[in-house]
């Protein structure tokens, strides 16, 4: 056991966030191929679109769903890890030309136009199944742990989870959705890999009671819902939006937005409710257990960025 491990949550006069940052980032680096193995460009491809990249929000919410049931972090740091690169796989891919054809992505050039489109949807497929193996063979799991993972992974990135969201978001330009459609399009495509992480992360370190796991499916069912109208709020007030384009992008590419349908205020109201039911969800549960994913609940929606 590490120094950083004697406590479940690592060192506690630290912030904890870094700290889990900082334990995924390590993990990635050292599960991801060296940019020296061949093939290569495709390695490099992976580690360009991975390591460094973004807030590892998913990652925080698998490490605080395990501080809920005091799990040591080590427990967690495959799975989030694993995690992460399928946000990473699912970024390269919806920025592709026949996806949503971006050319930035958080301020840098995107992987197709780092490297090129074809290299780019290896890296994506071979991030995916990489994040599989990474959870299958975590020995620090028991086979039973690893399988309800894998299962649960394999839910959320799949037909009716990203893949089935991202599909229904492309159907959906140039239309105008109801909120209940953009809900559905936005519980897919951003919530279920959110869902899975929180559910994932308590599944890592254990958890196994019934109403405990759906009290947590109802909370980041509305923490990925926030997430997302904070994003739409960010990009539509923003010089930038979230992953670099001008601000408005999502407006300019006809795509209905929380904003489009609620206007500024109305989005940031919706947020806020979604926030506190999401923290009342925990409440009423866990008491003050769940204090780390009460602060993601506030974070969603109080981000700059």
């Amino acid at each position: 056991m590490t120094d950083s491990d004697k406590h479940p949550n690592g060192p506690r006069d630290d912030d904890l966030w870094t700290h889990w940052r900082e334990r995924v980032e390590l993990t990635l680096d050292q599960l991801l191929p060296a940019d020296t193995e061949e093939p290569v460009r495709l390695h490099q491809a992976m580690r360009y679109a991975t390591i460094g990249a973004g807030k590892r929000l998913r990652a925080i919410c698998a490490f605080a769903t395990a501080s809920v049931f005091n799990s040591q972090s080590s427990t967690v740091d495959h799975t989030a890890s694993a995690i992460e690169m399928v946000h990473a796989y699912s970024l390269i891919h919806d920025d592709l030309p026949a996806m949503d054809d971006d050319d930035l992505r958080r301020g840098k050039p995107t992987c197709h136009r780092a490297f090129d489109e074809a290299t780019a949807i290896l890296a994506g497929d071979a991030l995916q199944s990489l994040a599989f193996e990474v959870i299958a063979a975590d020995e620090k799991l028991d086979q039973a742990r690893r399988s309800r993972l894998v299962l649960r992974l394999a839910r959320a990135i799949g037909p009716s989870g990203m893949a089935g969201g991202q599909a229904l978001d492309m159907i959906a330009t140039g239309q105008r959705c109801s909120l209940g459609e953009l809900e559905q399009i936005h519980n897919a495509k951003t919530g279920a890999l959110i869902r899975a992480a929180v559910l994932m992360g308590a599944e890592a370190a254990g958890a196994e009671d019934s109403e405990e796991l759906a009290s947590l499916d109802s909370f980041a069912c509305d923490l990925g819902l926030a997430f997302q109208i904070a994003d739409d709020i960010l990009d539509e007030e923003g010089e930038t939006d979230v992953i670099g384009k001008p601000g408005g992008s999502d407006r300019d590419s006809d795509k209905s937005t929380y904003v489009a349908l609620l206007g500024v205020d109305g989005a940031r109201t919706e947020a806020y409710r979604l926030r506190d039911r999401a923290i009342q969800t925990l409440r009423s549960r866990f008491v003050d257990r769940a204090a780390e994913l009460e602060k993601l609940a506030e974070f969603a929606v109080s981000r700059t960025y």
